[in-house]
């Protein structure tokens, strides 16, 4: 028995499996996509925002940029989300038990790497442990936590054995950090080689700077992978990004400049598509380190941001005002009845009074490489934040290597997430205690306590009722910033088609080059 796990759920034997409801909102697809049959051949080009030159094909290292995306044509998932948002099989089918503690994953047949061997079970369990013990430098770590025990059922089948009931393990799965990679003979993973299940294979690799990938003749699955070639090119600058679009260097882009967003979507042959989704900006605080360690002075910080002036200037409006939650209204679980916290410089200043200081004077570290209109968004924090009597000194930093020098490093910085597909997958990855991306080094007892019990909890009114306390606790004691939700956009011309977009990440949940095809 195979499961699709839908965002309405699932039940079997009692179990309600649940998704993320996601959905797309304000697409606009390139001239007859829809209409155009999709026919293999020619190259897709990519002017991508957030490579650099620390990027490594070591799946534990992935952040983000076009090596997360080169990878993702590369490799295969166990699972993928759909453009419904749904987990769909990808490599294997899947099914949990009564509990969702026990899940079963069959491989599918047929499927081999890129250099002619079967994937086995061996290779599935090489790619999750790699991200899984007490040496391990991933960031996913904290996802696998509460993986007991991953066992070969023979060469085809694996077993998942949890700590305790997850009806969301199977998006769980999906998460770009755990691709299928070929193990070695001693059960280490050979991610060295860049070899993968996917339609295509990696023909040059130069981070931060250019990725090339080509087409494989035999990949299993039909009706994917059309283009011949397909280059992925790292423009961290905005305008860089939008001139090589628009003199036909590159075919897509992601994440333009809002800012001159209308003059590409008046230009002739170019169109955006714009999905909802789970993406936002975040402000992270060290909670460890003076002066975060007072929630006061947490909070303080927190009114003092004018969040509908940075949605109406940095976004131009394509997105929603967020509440310091990262759990965004195209979850499932979202929260949207907790009071929405807004602009307030007089109780700013009573929190700084409360924490004892008053004249506060702090720096936060940004570059656009964070996200687009990074730079702009603290610099309008810079100003609201003076109201309240904050001297806030912005540190630009360098774009490249932002992620490895500042992001992590810094006590105070600029931070960007496309987001989870689900509460807990999000919540375990960067708000739970000694998780590897607790990018405020937050610990509440509560809220971890919580993060368990709804992980396990098979009720979803249940389940509702604590991610919405939980959503409370990050908002109100959290050491992170979260002030807007932003829209995924990416601009592509009309030599490039698609069907329906994904909106869990940019650029068709990160599968354009699988995906998408030559018009």
């Amino acid at each position: 028995m195979s499961i699709n796990l839908t965002r309405r759920g699932l039940t079997r034997r009692g179990l309600l499996a649940g998704a993320a409801g996601m959905t797309a909102a304000g697409l606009i697809l390139p001239r007859g996509a829809r209409a155009q049959e999709a026919t293999r051949g020619g190259r897709l080009r990519i002017g991508h925002l957030g490579g650099a030159t620390s990027d490594t094909l070591d799946p534990a290292t992935y952040a983000a940029g076009p090596v997360v995306t080169a990878m993702l044509a590369v490799c295969n998932n166990l699972v993928e989300i759909d453009a419904k948002g749904r987990a769909v099989p990808e490599l294997a089918e899947f099914e949990p038990d009564a509990e969702a503690r026990v899940w079963t994953f069959r491989l599918k047949d047929g499927v081999t790497f890129s250099d002619g061997r079967k994937v086995m079970a061996r290779d599935v369990i090489a790619s999750f442990d790699h991200h899984r013990g007490a040496d391990t430098k991933s960031g996913a770590k904290g996802s696998l936590e509460q993986v007991k025990e991953i066992r070969a059922d023979g060469d085809n089948v694996v077993v998942f054995e949890l700590s305790s009931g997850n009806a969301d393990f199977a998006y769980l799965t999906s998460d770009y950090h755990f691709v299928i990679m070929p193990a070695n003979e001693d059960g280490t993973l050979d991610w060295q080689s860049g070899l993968g299940t996917g339609g295509y294979v990696l023909e040059n690799f130069e981070p931060g700077v250019r990725i090339t990938l080509k087409r494989r003749d035999d990949y299993w699955k039909p009706d994917r992978a059309w283009f011949d070639e397909a280059v992925l090119l790292t423009i961290n600058d905005a305008t860089a990004r939008q001139n090589a679009l628009m003199t036909g260097e590159v075919d897509v882009i992601n994440s333009p400049d809002l800012a001159t967003l209308h003059l590409l979507q008046r230009r002739p042959g170019l169109q955006l598509v714009e999905v909802t989704g789970t993406a936002h900006y975040t402000m992270p605080m060290f909670c460890d380190q003076a002066p975060f360690t007072d929630p006061n002075l947490r909070l303080a910080l927190k009114y003092a941001i004018d969040r509908q002036e940075v949605l109406d200037k940095v976004l131009r409006g394509h997105g929603q005002i967020a509440n310091d939650s990262p759990i965004a209204p195209a979850n499932r679980f979202y929260a949207a009845d907790l009071p929405q916290r807004a602009y307030d410089p007089d109780k700013a200043r009573h929190y700084l009074k409360q924490a004892g200081m008053e004249g506060l004077k702090v720096e936060i570290s940004a570059s656009d490489a964070a996200s687009v209109g990074a730079l702009d968004m603290v610099q309008l924090f810079q100003q609201s934040a003076k109201a309240a009597g904050i001297d806030l000194t912005v540190k630009r930093e360098p774009d490249d290597g932002y992620w490895s020098n500042v992001w992590l490093k810094k006590p105070f910085c600029v931070s960007y997430w496309n987001g989870r597909p689900t509460e807990d997958d999000m919540f375990s990855l960067v708000y739970a205690r000694g998780a590897e991306w607790n990018e405020s080094h937050w610990d509440n007892e509560r809220f971890n306590d919580l993060l368990l019990k709804a992980r396990a909890e098979l009720d979803d009114s249940l389940r509702a009722e604590m991610y919405r306390e939980m959503q409370g606790l990050v908002s109100e004691d959290g050491g992170t910033i979260i002030p807007i939700f932003v829209n995924y956009i990416d601009v592509a011309n009309d030599k490039v088609a698609h069907g329906e977009v994904a909106s869990n990440r940019f650029l068709d949940g990160w599968k354009i080059v699988e995906r998408w095809w030559r018009a």
